[in-house]
């Protein structure tokens, strides 16, 4: 693909399921911040979190159905086939030597940004991709002396400024965040309950067909 100069937008996570909460911002970003394309990278083993309950293979299915149909979205799998915990500075790195000096973003949520300093090699993402942290609109964002530090000189305001370099700076991006989490989903389905409207059918159909997320003692939905 040609991407003509254009960023490309970067969303990981473990997306055990995918929902509608990662959708939603991802398209907002997509269209607001006129990215080639937002590629949603799920993590093989997350280093900060309990491991996935789907397999690898099943939350990849998964993906590439919630996103089938959607132009500029696009399933990436590199995390899935390297060995060891996922670090998105070493994804971000693969991203680098394969796309050059294409602009990078990493899409957040106010909360990751704000836990940044907690991830491997955090300050090495600066070099490699822009940052921009999703939010909703007006809402204020209280961020750690470390943070305040790194962001005082790299806060642009306007999307087309990520064009202007390969990496490096942060952009605060208002977007429909809808708030829907995977843990809730498992909940409910561990329950025995619906999760309909949260995520996309089609997702619920391969999950119910996959017999996820169901304690031995749930109920038949």
């Amino acid at each position: 693909m040609l991407y003509d100069g254009k960023p490309i937008g970067i969303m990981g996570g473990t997306f055990d399921p995918i929902h509608y909460g990662h959708l939603r911002p991802a398209l907002e970003a997509l269209e607001g911040l006129g990215l080639a394309e937002v590629r949603f990278i799920p993590c093989s083993r997350p280093s900060h979190r309990d491991s996935p309950l789907a397999t690898p293979e099943q939350r990849l299915a998964m993906l590439e159905q919630a996103i089938t149909g959607q132009p500029g979205f696009v399933a990436d799998a590199r995390e899935l086939r390297r060995t060891g915990p996922s670090y998105m500075v070493d994804t971000l790195a693969s991203l680098r030597a394969q796309m050059g000096d294409t602009p990078l973003c990493l899409l957040l949520g106010a909360d990751a940004f704000n836990a940044l300093p907690r991830w491997h090699r955090w300050e090495k993402l600066w070099t490699l991709a822009h940052l921009v942290v999703m939010r909703r609109p007006g809402a204020s964002l209280e961020l750690s002396n470390t943070l305040k530090c790194s962001v005082a000189q790299r806060t642009v305001e306007h999307p087309s400024d990520l064009c202007e370099q390969p990496a490096g700076c942060v952009l605060f991006q208002p977007v429909t965040q809808l708030d829907i989490s995977a843990t809730q989903i498992r909940k409910l389905l561990a329950a025995g309950n619906s999760p309909r409207y949260l995520l996309p059918d089609v997702i619920l159909t391969y999950i119910g067909d996959q017999g996820l997320y169901r304690s031995p003692s749930s109920p038949t939905l």
